[in-house]
Order: structure tokens, then C-alpha cells, then sequence
């Protein structure tokens, strides 16, 4: 059983897992947790900052496998897109972290800028995915719901 969740727990729970100085500040988190032996468990998270009125800066943490589920990358993606009304999300991943990147990569964000030396594992790269890469994700509830009407 898994279900979504929100606060500062969350953002507290990513700063931990990405090894951040800290906490965000006071900057939204979706959590996703699952329940096991008895007690939910934090499984992947995403914190959002920096919110300028046009972009939303998110780190996005998570552990183990396939904890990515339709309802997950959604909200992720519905939060910032349709509630904020942000034009672009950006996500910065250290050159060193492959795992990260393949998944930002993924879910639609493209390279945008490199800062050299910027990170300890090298470089810092700075992604930026807009509503059209994003579509995808954000059409997934849309599906859901049609599915189910169809069913």
C-alpha cells in the first residue's frame, strides 16, 4: 500500500537523502510512502524552492526500485505546472551522479547549462523541463480517469 503525503517532513527527508546542508527552507515537499511492517516509510520525495512566480527549482530523492507510480508523477509534475503556474521546473544533478541523471533525462528534462567545477563529483548540470515535456506526466491522471470511466 502506498499513499502521498506533504510537509516539512518531506523536505526534511530529501535534504537527508541528496545530502543537502540542511534544509530547503520553508519549501513545499510530496512525499510518497509505503507501508511496511507496520509503519509507513518514506520511499521517494520531491522539494521544491525557490519559486520565483516562472520557475521552481525541485530535488527529487528516492530509495530502492520501481517506487514510481502514475499517481506519484502527476502530482509531481501537477503541483508545480497547473498550481504554482510555473513556465519551467529546474533540477540541478552533479556530473557524477549517472542514476540521477538518466532519470531527469527521463522524465523529460534537458541539459541546460553546466557549471564547471560547481559540485563535488565535477560539474553541476542544471536541467529545465517546461509543460511540453512535461505533458506526458501531467495527461496521466487524465488517462487514469478515462480508463476507469471506459472499464
Amino acid at each position: 500500500m502506498r499513499r502521498i503525503c506533504t510537509g516539512p517532513g518531506v523536505v526534511a527527508w530529501v535534504a537527508a537523502q541528496t545530502h543537502e546542508f540542511g534544509n530547503f527552507g520553508t519549501d513545499a515537499g510530496i512525499g510518497l510512502q509505503r507501508y511496511e511492517a507496520g509503519a509507513w516509510r518514506m520511499i521517494a520525495g520531491v522539494a521544491y524552492s525557490q519559486w520565483n512566480g516562472v520557475n521552481v527549482v525541485c530535488d527529487i530523492a528516492a530509495v530502492g526500485r520501481h517506487w514510481a507510480n502514475r499517481e506519484f508523477l502527476w502530482t509531481i509534475f501537477d503541483y508545480p505546472f497547473n498550481q504554482l503556474k510555473v513556465k519551467r521546473i529546474t533540477v540541478c544533478v552533479g556530473e557524477g551522479n549517472s542514476a540521477s541523471r538518466r532519470f531527469v533525462q527521463h522524465l523529460g528534462f534537458e541539459e541546460e547549462a553546466r557549471l564547471r567545477g560547481a559540485h563535488p563529483s565535477g560539474d553541476l548540470l542544471v536541467y529545465c523541463a517546461r509543460k511540453p515535456q512535461a505533458q506526458r506526466w501531467l495527461d496521466l491522471k487524465r488517462d487514469s480517469h478515462e480508463e476507469r470511466l471506459a472499464a
